[in-house]
């Protein structure tokens, strides 16, 4: 919550809460989940985020009291998957209450057109629903329609979407095949209302319109008593006392921005504040966004396209501003280029745009403005402005090409606008906004900026090191990873101007920090002289795990995918419980428990499992087989030790339900979700690299290299709070200074008291630290277990390296640092370490005499029992 916010109640929210804790107090699990029902996950494209889940979670609540609630307000941040959600909610309605006719409605042709994408075009990117989709084994069909129909066909979703203007427009005038209010009274219906904060003219002007919107739409409910108004939108103006009356008991959902972008479902955002020309600006984030692309690259990350925004407030100032922008690149020349870098970097105070005009620096000129020339041509560049209304993108080719830019064949970098996009626009791969032709502005037009940053935030998923990622990755480690998860918005320095834009990311609860030095604190690491002198830096070596292709013959059961469960349990506890406040709650009514589904080393629930791979079609041999090569039959799978023969599922039920065992479709429903996540795990682990035991050398000078760590004085958490503390007079200490968190500076004071001893037996004994930033030494997990062997096939790298030689023995111990919070999920990794060790381990092309050993894992509390072990190590 931003600083000097006054929360005010709202009594829904806090209805639910409350209900939530009391399924807590009585460790019922639903409390902070909705469970998502099967006919959900199984047609969304994507899966539901906990928080989406959430949401559906509350408005169960809401549809299963006496009181049924028929307008409600979903808050939820700019850019969190409002529409994934609304999807969500459609199905919800349609199966568990028969609801068939549902009309979306919004304030602009731009939000409804992209909707149409995400709800009926099955070929768009965007599309939101798995094809077909199938609930029962009946599917259904989502179909657009202006009226809807008198007699109703079963399985089909009848959906209008419309603006609120032409809504208007059809209802108040008599046209042919026109909606009319008669109609509306004999179709029970649901109205999604998207960007909600439009629809309260009447509420915030304190007076009853007969033609407003929000009228309108009341007018829709109340015809008929069966009908819901579901609203959904990022802003809404609870400050205003009117507004605050009207839906302090319909916000049945908050998910703020802040929350969001804190859970990393979002970039980070980055103000660049200069006093520059729009020329300066222009260059300087080409260079941004050309740097960035180039660290894609370099890291492998394929077909990254990062796109500028160039923000305008009139559309004359936009269209100037291309024509100067495509002059500007098509004059650049190596001496304009690299006075234009010498200039600047002498007087900006970005600690980004520093770095990147150090690095075009050390780049030879001429190649860079061809490749400038290239990627920011005309072709590359549009401009979206038009004279239809803001908010309206009127050229149907422009909206495509807008809400495709993320796709391979979109050639555009650089997009021209005015104020088209704050709303209905879907983009994943704008990395920069540039306001050009600044004047000084209003508040409200920041809170339009605001608006725009905060969807500009979105998060790309693009795939790393094999993998593709919904939250940030890179927060806190490589500066220039941090990029492809950074947005910048550059604007003037300008006191007023930049208070004004405070206020508005206050009021949206919109998190951004200042890319000036005087914001961030730059550590940086330099190898001592004196190590760089050594031997151990000169011809020294550390050691990391070869990697080899998985091959087929290995992927011969369950473990082999990672899948690293005997008992699947399934949690259907979906009771619902209500009391008056003094009513005492009995156990057989409040508690869950757990009951046995199948077993499938029983032959008596072999024909449950067989009808529920029956069920779906990747369970069939020919398909199977793709993805386990070793399979020979569909019998072997079901029955085999080595795939489902051992497998349990259990389900936890409402302490009351006596008939599970009798009731044949909850048994089947229950295998069918674990038979899911089986599925899950064999598509998401065939065709891997894993480690071996074969250990290789590389050189130490290698791993060990100068860098920085980027820190944010704004960390608030003692404990995760980095620091750089001076190493200078510790001589086993290799960087000059250690860059550390409160555990790993746990770590070097245990180390710090051990070197006196170490020292006695050791000529050298330095201690290594293994920067993530530098991403040179990882340990990836080897089998050496047997068949009970569970597969992970991502890398780790251990935080600190110990480096002891006697002259005789070279000793490297890895070691690493482990928050609470962390253990259970990172348990592979402690297994891993205590694998290295000379019995298990090939050293491959070494005569020397070299040891390495893993330690466990390094705790609060635990440095006792650490030091102990390392000492045992080295007898």
């Amino acid at each position: 919550m931003a600083k000097g916010k006054q929360l005010k109640e709202l009594p829904l929210l806090k209805e639910i809460k409350e209900f939530q804790e009391q399924l807590n107090l009585f460790k019922i699990d639903e409390a902070l989940d909705y469970k998502v029902g099967d006919y959900i996950k199984d047609n969304l494209k994507h899966s539901l985020r906990p928080y989406q889940a959430q949401a559906l979670y509350a408005l169960n609540y809401t549809q299963t009291r006496d009181k049924k609630y028929r307008q409600l307000l979903f808050n939820m941040a700019t850019g969190s998957g409002k529409t994934d959600t609304m999807a969500a909610v459609m199905l919800y309605m349609y199966v568990e209450y028969n609801y068939q006719n549902f009309i979306f409605v919004a304030n602009t042709n731009a939000v409804v057109s992209k909707t149409k994408e995400n709800f009926l075009n099955e070929t768009s990117p965007k599309y939101l629903f798995d094809t077909p989709i199938s609930i029962d084994g009946q599917r259904i069909e989502i179909r657009p329609v202006n009226r809807f129909p008198v007699i109703q066909e079963p399985g089909i979703i009848y959906l209008k979407l419309t603006t609120i203007q032409s809504l208007a427009n059809e209802l108040g005038s008599s046209r042919e095949n026109g909606l009319t209010y008669e109609e509306l009274e004999k179709n029970r219906l649901v109205i999604l209302a998207d960007e909600a904060h439009h629809f309260n003219a009447s509420t915030k002007s304190q007076k009853v319109e007969e033609k407003s919107w929000e009228i309108l739409l009341d007018k829709i409910r109340n015809s008929n008593e069966d009908n819901r108004q579901f609203e959904f939108t990022a802003t809404i103006d609870i400050d205003k006392e009117l507004v605050y009356e009207k839906y302090k008991d319909k916000i049945v959902y908050k998910y703020d921005l802040d929350r969001f972008m804190n859970d990393g479902y979002s970039k980070n955002v980055y103000r660049l504040e200069a006093q520059n020309e729009d020329s300066v600006k222009m260059l300087n984030a080409v260079l941004l966004s050309q740097y960035r692309k180039r660290v894609a690259q370099r890291v492998g990350i394929e077909n990254f396209k990062p796109v500028i925004l160039f923000k305008s407030n009139r559309v004359a100032n936009s269209k100037q501003a291309k024509v100067d922008f495509l002059e500007m690149i098509a004059n650049l020349n190596v001496e304009k280029l690299a006075n234009f870098l010498t200039e600047q970097n002498s007087v900006s105070h970005s600690t980004t745009l520093k770095r990147v005009y150090k690095y075009w620096m050390h780049q030879d000129f001429a190649e860079t403005v061809i490749e400038l020339r290239r990627d920011f041509r005309p072709f590359t560049t549009i401009n979206v402005n038009d004279t239809a209304k803001e908010g309206v993108l009127g050229d149907k080719n422009d909206f495509n090409n807008l809400n495709t830019l993320e796709d391979i064949n979109n050639p555009f970098r650089t997009v021209f606008a005015v104020a088209k996009l704050t709303e209905g626009w879907d983009v994943l791969n704008l990395y920069d906004i540039v306001r050009i032709g600044e004047q000084p502005i209003t508040a409200s037009q920041t809170n339009s900026e605001a608006q725009l940053i905060g969807r500009g935030a979105r998060y790309n998923p693009f795939v790393y090191q094999g993998k593709k990622s919904y939250t940030r990755r890179f927060d806190r480690s490589n500066p220039d990873l941090e990029l492809l998860e950074s947005l910048f918005y550059h604007t003037i320095n300008d006191v007023k101007y930049i208070n004004n834009l405070l206020k508005s990311f206050n009021k949206l609860n919109l998190v951004t920090e200042s890319d000036s030095e005087n914001d961030f604190s730059i550590f940086t690491a330099t190898v001592k002289e004196k190590f760089k002198k050594s031997n151990v830096y000169k011809f020294g070596k550390l050691y990391r795990n070869q990697l080899e292709e998985v091959p087929e013959s290995a992927y011969n059961s369950l473990g082999s995918y990672g899948f690293n469960r005997d008992t699947i349990t399934i949690d259907k506890n979906d009771s619902t419980l209500e009391h008056t406040r003094n009513e005492e709650i009995r156990l057989d009514e409040a508690s869950s428990r757990e009951v046995i589904i199948a077993n499938f080393s029983k032959n008596r629930d072999l024909r449950l499992l067989k009808k529920a791979m029956s069920r779906d079609t990747f369970f069939r041999f020919a398909e199977l087989s793709k993805w386990i090569p070793t399979l020979k039959s569909l019998d072997e799978f079901m029955t085999s030790k080595n795939w489902l023969g051992n497998l349990r599922i259990n389900a936890t039920v409402p302490y009351n339900k006596l008939d599970f065992q009798q009731d044949n479709n909850f048994r089947l429903t229950v295998v069918d979700q674990a038979l899911a996540q089986v599925k899950s795990s064999i598509k998401s682990n065939y065709l891997k690299l894993r480690g071996t035991n074969k250990f290789e050398a590389i050189p130490l000078k290698e791993v060990v290299i100068d860098y920085q760590k980027r820190v944010s004085k704004n960390t608030t958490s003692i404990q995760a709070k980095i620091s750089s503390e001076p190493m200078d007079k510790d001589d086993w200490f290799v960087y000059d200074q250690a860059i550390v968190d409160g555990l790993e500076k746990s770590l070097i004071e245990m180390i710090r008291g051990m070197v006196v001893e170490l020292k006695k037996e050791y000529k050298e004994v330095f201690l290594i630290r293994n920067e993530e930033t530098i991403n040179k030494l990882k340990l990836y997990d080897f089998d050496n277990d047997g068949s009970s062997y569970i597969a992970h096939y991502e890398g780790f790298m251990p935080d600190f390296l110990l480096y002891l030689d006697n002259g005789a023995v070279t000793y490297q111990l890895f070691i690493e640092p482990k928050g609470e919070q962390l253990l259970e999920r990172d348990s592979w990794k402690e297994k891993l370490l205590k694998k290295i060790n000379p019995e298990n381990i090939e050293l491959i092309g070494e005569n020397a005499d070299v040891r390495l050993y893993g330690v466990k894992f390094f705790r609060y509390g635990n440095g006792r029992e650490i030091e102990t072990e390392i000492t045992k190590l080295l007898k």
